[in-house]
């Protein structure tokens, strides 16, 4: 199949790339995703191209961090229209990886988490979902060894999981945040907003105005155990099942109590009929 833009299939193939392109002296961005790309996805290349001459996104729906009654198999794989978005921003590779590639026969190694992996929150709903995620960026970031990786905020448990594994295990790979893009109404953008009907899209705004409301509400002295109990009650009332919904340090996602216990990040996942929605957001500083 021909592309808008250079894809490898191999580990050996991406490394001949980054090899030659850092020979030439210029810098290597990587934006790791499971494909399905939306204009979220697309600001991270953007972001990365901020301090990397070069972009490689890897496209591979990672089966180890899907649970057992999860949507591994109908996860949208669209690999075609995904290299047309990203020929459009200049993305310089992808790396699209078949399992075989990634988990060979005989593969048997995890990345084993506490921390930030071990709070109470995505690591209740989902317990081996982190495992997954940090043994595969894990081998992402040695594969290719780029200067600097670009993770969404949106997904900010995942975000702090991948910090502390680059740091504890000493990968040279800086890894970046950046901020969740979000459609006018607030929503913010995810693969997973194709399962919504039209009447549960109508809904879905609900949770970032509340997440929203109640950091503003912390940030200007509110108690925090209030704010988000009446958080809770207008999430629930546009229809949302949740899963949680937890003011929590916004470092080390400690559970916080008071306006003063650090810097506060809310978040929260909730169902939306079918459809899991995650989102957080940050209490303002003072």
């Amino acid at each position: 199949m021909n592309f808008p833009i250079p894809v490898v299939h191999t580990v050996a193939e991406m490394r001949a790339f980054v090899q030659a392109r850092r020979a030439g002296g210029e810098r290597i961005g990587l934006v790791p995703t499971m494909g399905a790309l939306h204009t979220g996805h697309l600001s991270l290349v953007d972001e990365a191209r901020r301090v990397a001459e070069r972009v490689i996104v890897t496209i591979f729906v990672n089966p180890t961090q899907f649970g057992p009654n999860e949507d591994f198999t109908r996860y949208p794989r669209t690999l075609p229209a995904d290299c047309e978005k990203l020929a459009g921003v200049a993305a310089d590779l992808v790396f699209a990886p078949a399992v075989e590639e990634m988990y060979p026969s005989g593969f048997c190694t995890t990345v084993s988490l506490e921390g930030p992996a071990k709070a109470e929150l995505e690591d209740h709903f989902r317990p081996t979902h982190f495992t997954g995620v940090a043994t595969v960026v894990t081998k992402l970031l040695n594969q290719a060894q780029a200067d600097v990786a670009v993770f969404g905020e949106k997904d900010y448990q995942q975000l702090l999981v991948i910090r502390a594994l680059a740091r504890d295990l000493d990968i040279a790979t800086r890894i970046v945040g950046s901020e969740t893009l979000r459609d006018p109404d607030g929503l913010a953008m995810s693969s997973r907003n194709v399962y919504l009907s039209a009447e549960e899209r109508a809904r879905a705004p609900a949770l970032h105005r509340a997440l929203s409301d109640a950091a503003r509400r912390i940030a200007a002295g509110e108690v925090v155990g209030h704010v988000m109990g009446e958080a809770r009650e207008a999430i629930v009332g546009a229809g949302f099942d949740i899963d949680y919904l937890e003011a929590r340090h916004a470092e080390t996602l400690a559970r916080v109590a008071r306006r003063h216990d650090g810097p506060i990040r809310l978040l929260a996942a909730a169902r939306l009929g079918a459809t899991r929605l995650i989102d957080n957001v940050a209490v303002p500083s003072e």
